[in-house]
């Protein structure tokens, strides 16, 4: 089974990326074989500024590798490095049908509110499609806004099949990314960088303090008995904390006499322990910059060889050339 999946690197990952998806990608990496890559060129739909482009991008590899995603298991690579995926690109297109993309909710929540759309946005499923359908990808773990994409993918590869009458690609299915771990941002409302609520996964020590001390709370008295249910200090505390922990600082808040203070102070620690390692490994990782280019590289020569294969069949099926390798040196 082989798994793909992308992350677009439009800003720094947060709890919310990490306890999302992030997470359940490390859990797939021991499939056959798992392709992963940073989604440069669909960022390119969002961010303008191509120094922070390129930064993000970096911080999207080391924070991957930080936190667990094992180059050995699983091949990490930056989209851009990839340029068979903008030829396949062009070859779906020309089977693609307006209408298919018209449905497409990113685009049309666009026009509902009347925001100007570009080609880009509206071409953007054409391209998701070609990363998934370049690597003969079995399994693409999304989210549950993105599954229509996927389904776009598969009818979009049904349709190039059918016209060219061969089995030129594999049709990939979505699974679901388990989005029962609800992550509020500070303000109370669901983790999001366009809400600008969000908590970074690698926020120095006096930063995080100080933003989790800024979490939305009720003003229920320090003596007076809490609901841990209805709070987004423990909704949090549950993402890092053992059953066992839940259920003592739950107790806490019931019985009274515990202000939200020292909730936060409980999450805060709770959760700097528990990106220790990891922010210990980026460390290491951000100091080595040659070793991250070599993972990258390594990442994109094992995906091109895959894209290479894929990529022939599809040129050979609507009466093109094969690929013409390039003249030694």
């Amino acid at each position: 089974m082989r798994v793909l999946s992308g992350i677009q690197p439009t800003g720094r990952f947060h709890w919310g990326n990490y306890f999302g998806a992030i997470r359940q990608y490390i859990d797939l990496q021991h499939n056959e074989q798992a392709f992963y890559f940073i989604a440069d060129l669909h960022a390119l739909t969002t961010i303008r500024d191509p120094q922070h482009l390129r930064d993000y991008t970096q911080y999207a590899a080391l924070d991957l590798l930080a936190l667990g995603l094992d180059p050995s298991h699983a091949t990490l690579f930056v989209q851009s490095d990839i340029p068979e995926v903008t030829e396949l690109t062009w070859l779906l297109m020309t089977v693609t049908q307006m209408h298919l993309l018209e449905k497409c909710h990113a685009y049309k929540d666009k026009r509902a509110k009347g925001l100007p759309a570009d080609a880009g946005l509206f071409t953007y499923p054409v391209l998701m499609a070609a990363d998934i359908l370049l690597y003969d990808s079995d399994v693409v773990p999304v989210g549950s806004d993105q599954v229509q994409h996927v389904e776009v993918t598969r009818d979009v590869a049904q349709r190039f099949n059918t016209i060219f009458n061969k089995e030129v690609f594999v049709l990939p299915n979505a699974r679901t990314l388990d989005e029962s771990a609800k992550v509020p941002g500070v303000d109370g409302e669901k983790m999001s960088k366009s809400y600008n609520n969000t908590v970074d996964l690698f926020e120095p020590e006096n930063k995080l303090r100080k933003k989790l001390m800024s979490i939305k709370t009720d003003s229920t008295p320090v003596e007076e008995a809490k609901n841990p249910d209805t709070c987004s200090v423990f909704a949090l505390y549950k993402l890092f904390s053992s059953p066992e922990r839940q259920s003592e600082l739950a107790a806490r808040y019931r019985a009274g006499g515990m202000g939200y203070g020292e909730a936060k102070q409980e999450l805060f620690e709770i959760a700097w322990q528990f990106f220790a390692e990891a922010r210990t490994r980026r460390e290491k990782l951000a100091a080595d910059p040659s070793t991250l280019r070599d993972i990258l590289k390594d990442g994109a020569e094992r995906a091109r060889r895959k894209a290479a294969e894929v990529l022939d069949r599809a040129r050979k099926a609507c009466g093109l050339y094969g690929r013409i390798k390039a003249a030694p040196k």
